[in-house]
């Protein structure tokens, strides 16, 4: 267990010995520079329960200045307190709470204003003295969001919205989230319905009101809300799971039996893997959209969802994106009831530290995958695709000269999900998800192999994250390095310490991608020049991907260079960020001229001449290379076990 995990795992294991009390002391005083008055130090977390409900009320009518006022009354002990915005966000791994976006902030207590003090080091804690002879005071404020998606996502439209509650609360420090209780109510607009996994107590005239939660819980349940919605049963064996679909318009509320027949058996294949469950109920939040911000997000009894808006409509095209709810759902097995040890913080405003996400999400994205294929969302052909896009993706990847996959855990903490310039050189946040995944395949056929096809990783799944006597159970437990290598050694005996480390923290000029489940599985990573429909389906913009030949790809209308590959053809010529290709030779540069140009090349006669542009720059650039096109495509290896093809078949029980 890491060093915050000892402390801070749901509060049971903070400051034990601390009293109640103790929350609402003031610690040292910080020396008054600045003239202000000096601010305590913000109380830490202890295994108490807060005093009282917290009533909090949000108003969501305010579709066209996408505004979401809050009111929140707080019984209060004491004359003091330090009210808390949530920092460290589930599910980001990162400290990502937008404290930006909150405004308006006015505390009240018996009808008179109560000034409130921002913490002079940590911006998400404000600090009140509070007068003699307060029980309660009132905290109102707004939650500003957003109207496009260059900072943070759009969550409110004219026809639906995503209320994540985390975002629009404030909470007493000094207590765990899983002791703070909530008293939630949510005013929707006239007609609109929702779906969320808190029980309902009564919903009349657009407001939604709901039984008391713990801070814990209500973080942890989201709200889809719109004008047109419809709430779907996909539980074979029950009522238990739920599809809850939002559209930008009716029409596209139209899942087909056959689609939704894919949904249900996805949950059937979760219980054959899994084995339990860690929930009372489930509610997929499914928004269909262009204009809400796209999301994939886990929780424990629901997940936040988009697709695009005729998903359902046109089936087809959506296929790359049929992982997406897999994925979520197999999170609440790994990473919200098994999740590792040092995430499990007391509360959000306690930072999280990131070693196991190739767990966390690497192993999710394995499940995701392979629930995808086994339900029938994917085929085999289309699981073979994304295999196939991500062994050579790493496999091309020169980032691992420098930088292992173990570091990459972190990245978020450098700054959440922020995009480079060089992709392939600085690695990033998909690393610990999809060559994770590319681990946990090399781990899934070892077993196989050395087990003669007895065993599996579905039998790690089915003991690690439903550990005996658990079903039913909803209390988060925490898991370490050493959990995983002897939950991996019980179903194998295996080095399996060394087998992931050696993996995990591979990096130089000798490391390899971990490919070898490929091969193990009874496949190659080959290249070819023109990809068949189903890759072509898969990716809609195989046509302007020239990664693994030019060492580029082209985006948009004007032909923007972009994922330059670090060492790829177009690097050694010197360019980088910023440029468009305006001709290949003397003509007008499209992806269909430069592939022409591209097969044209194989003869060696003449460099591939490109024409770019930067602002007021133009500037030509000959590439002397003959390999031709290349897309990637796994292609089997006769006489060998098909353990990828067993992989992805479904469970009979």
């Amino acid at each position: 267990m890491s060093r915050l995990a000892a402390s801070a795992c749901l509060a049971a294991l903070l400051i034990a010995s601390a009293s109640p009390g103790a929350a609402q002391t003031s610690g040292p005083m910080t020396p008054n520079i600045g003239g202000f008055p000096d601010s305590p130090l913000i109380p830490p977390p202890i295994n108490a329960t807060y005093p009282g409900i917290i009533r909090y009320e949000v108003d969501a009518t305010d579709l066209d200045r996408r505004i979401v006022s809050v009111r929140q009354t707080i019984p209060v002990t004491g004359r003091s307190l330090t009210l808390l915005y949530p920092k460290y966000l589930p599910g980001n791994h990162a400290a990502t709470g937008p404290i930006h976006l909150l405004a308006g902030l006015t505390l009240t207590a018996n009808g008179q204003r109560i000034d409130w003090r921002r913490d002079a080091v940590d911006p998400h804690a404000f600090h009140i003295d509070i007068p003699a002879g307060v029980s309660q005071i009132e905290a109102a404020f707004q939650w500003l969001t957003q109207s496009d998606n260059a900072n943070w996502r759009v969550v409110m439209t004219p026809s639906m919205m995503n209320l994540q509650f985390e975002k629009a609360l404030l909470y007493p420090a000094g207590y765990a989230a899983t002791g703070i209780t909530f008293a939630p109510s949510v005013r929707l607009p006239q007609g609109w319905q929702y779906g969320v996994a808190m029980e309902t107590t009564s919903f009349e005239n657009g407001l939604a009101t709901f039984a008391p939660v713990s801070l814990y819980t209500l973080a942890d349940s989201p709200m889809f809300a719109g004008q047109h919605y419809r709430r779907i049963d996909i539980d074979p064996t029950g009522e238990d799971v739920h599809l809850n679909i939002v559209a930008d318009e009716a029409a596209n509320l139209a899942p087909t039996a056959e689609q939704l027949g894919h949904y249900e058996a996805m949950v059937t294949q979760a219980d054959r893997l899994f084995g339990s469950r860690h929930f009372d109920q489930y509610e997929f939040l499914l928004g269909l959209t262009n204009q809400m911000g796209g999301i994939g997000l886990e929780h424990h009894r629901s997940s936040e969802n988009t697709h695009a808006p005729d998903y359902f409509t046109s089936w087809a095209k959506s296929a790359g994106s049929r992982a997406l709810l897999p994925h979520e759902y197999a999170h609440s097995w790994n990473g919200k009831f098994m999740r590792p040890a040092d995430e499990l913080t007391a509360n959000y405003n306690v930072p999280t530290e990131n070693s196991l996400l190739w767990v966390y999400e690497g192993q999710t994205e394995y499940w995701g995958d392979v629930l995808a294929a086994r339900s029938g969302l994917h085929s085999k052909d289309h699981a073979l695709v994304i295999l196939a896009d991500r062994a050579a993706f790493y496999e091309n990847q020169a980032g691992r000269q420098w930088r292992n996959l173990q570091d990459t855990n972190n990245h978020n903490l450098l700054g959440y999900r922020v995009p480079g310039q060089w992709p392939s050189w600085m690695r990033g946040t998909g690393d610990y998800y999809d060559e994770a995944a590319l681990v946990w395949l090399d781990a899934d056929t070892l077993i196989r192999e050395r087990s003669n096809g007895r065993r599996s990783l579905d039998d790690f799944a089915r003991t690690f994250f439903s550990p005996e006597g658990t079903d039913g159970s909803w209390t988060p437990r925490g898991y370490t390095f050493a959990d995983v290598v002897a939950a991996l050694n019980a179903v194998e005996p295996y080095d399996w310490a060394t087998f992931l480390r050696s993996r995990l923290d591979a990096a130089g000029p000798e490391a390899e991608a971990p490919l070898d489940g490929i091969a193990r599985g009874g496949y190659r990573l080959a290249y070819v020049e023109e990809p068949n429909a189903i890759e072509k389906a898969m990716h809609s913009n195989w046509g302007s991907d020239f990664r693994y030949s030019l060492g580029f790809a082209l985006a948009g209308p004007t032909q923007r260079i972009v994922g330059i590959q670090w060492g790829g053809p177009l690097f050694e010529a010197g360019v980088g960020a910023g440029w468009e290709l305006v001709a290949v030779g003397d003509r007008v540069a499209t992806p269909e001229v430069l592939r022409e140009a591209v097969t044209a090349a194989k003869s060696g006669e003449a460099p591939i001449r490109l024409i770019l542009k930067n602002g007021q720059r133009i500037r030509t650039v000959d590439l002397n290379y003959t390999g031709g096109l290349r897309y990637p495509r796994l292609e089997r290896v006769e006489g060998t076990p098909d353990r990828i093809g067993d992989i992805l078949t479904a469970r009979r029980r």
